[in-house]
């Protein structure tokens, strides 16, 4: 039987990374990690997925994996560095791997809503799973201050749902570039204030978990730059459904 590669007529996996290297989705509100760091990443592994003969959907569940077994572990085990760094590798590998799928069905020219719908409804589940690991995990293991520190998880797991959604419901909403129009250029500044609320930034702080402190900080830091761009979020997202759409 031939291999995928062969059938779609990518047949090395040099090939097939180049080929990803073209087809690559604007970088237009991308921040400087994802632009940089994971879709690269993302681009390797979609590569080795491809040459291996998995699916799209496969690949997702794989992220899925390494995200909710980085989950779990901290719920279940107390801080350490050696927790920190599993966590973080298994969030971050996630991460690669959510980035892969899309661009393996790109590459596969399998692009399909169901397929759509279940790379989000993990991504939503994952990022609400993990601040509740993280409530889990402040109610089970550290020496808290005081016990409003409780409520800290639940107010970044709102803000995080909230912009992970309405940016998701806005760009179906929006309508679409008219046919033909070139693709807005990337802005460099952009990219680099949208760090703060990029996942793959928010996974680095686990690597904190060896000390309470310092973990806390770091937690209530990005805490307050969700809670920050949500605010400017939503005026800007509520400002462009509002404004007047050109006839059809």
């Amino acid at each position: 039987m031939a291999q995928v590669g062969e059938r779609a007529g990518y047949g090395s996996y040099g090939e097939a990374l180049g080929a990803l290297r073209e087809a690559q989705k604007s970088a237009k509100g991308v921040s400087l990690y994802s632009r940089c760091v994971n879709r690269p990443t993302g681009r390797v592994l979609a590569a080795g997925a491809y040459r291996a003969g998995l699916t799209p959907n496969q690949v997702t569940g794989i992220s899925a994996a390494f995200s909710f077994a980085g989950i779990g572990a901290l719920a279940a085990f107390p801080p350490s560095w050696t927790l920190a760094f599993a966590v973080y590798a298994a969030l971050v590998v996630g991460f690669a791997f959510d980035s892969a799928d899309g661009q393996l069905a790109r590459l596969r020219r399998e692009s399909s809503v169901a397929g759509e719908w279940l790379d989000h409804v993990v991504d939503c589940g994952k990022i609400t799973a993990l601040h509740a690991a993280v409530l889990v995990a402040f109610f089970r293991f550290f020496d808290l201050p005081d016990p409003a520190w409780l409520l800290l998880p639940l107010g970044f797991q709102f803000a995080a749902v909230v912009i992970f959604f309405g940016g998701l419901l806005t760009d179906k909403l929006k309508p679409g570039p008219a046919p033909g129009a070139p693709r807005p250029a990337p802005s460099a500044l952009r990219a680099v204030v949208l760090l703060p609320v990029d996942y793959g930034v928010f996974c680095a702080v686990f690597l904190l978990l060896g000390s309470e402190t310092a973990f806390r900080t770091g937690y209530a830091v990005l805490a307050a730059a969700h809670a920050a761009f949500l605010v400017a979020f939503c005026v800007k997202w509520f400002r462009e459904l509002s404004a007047p759409r050109p006839p059809a």
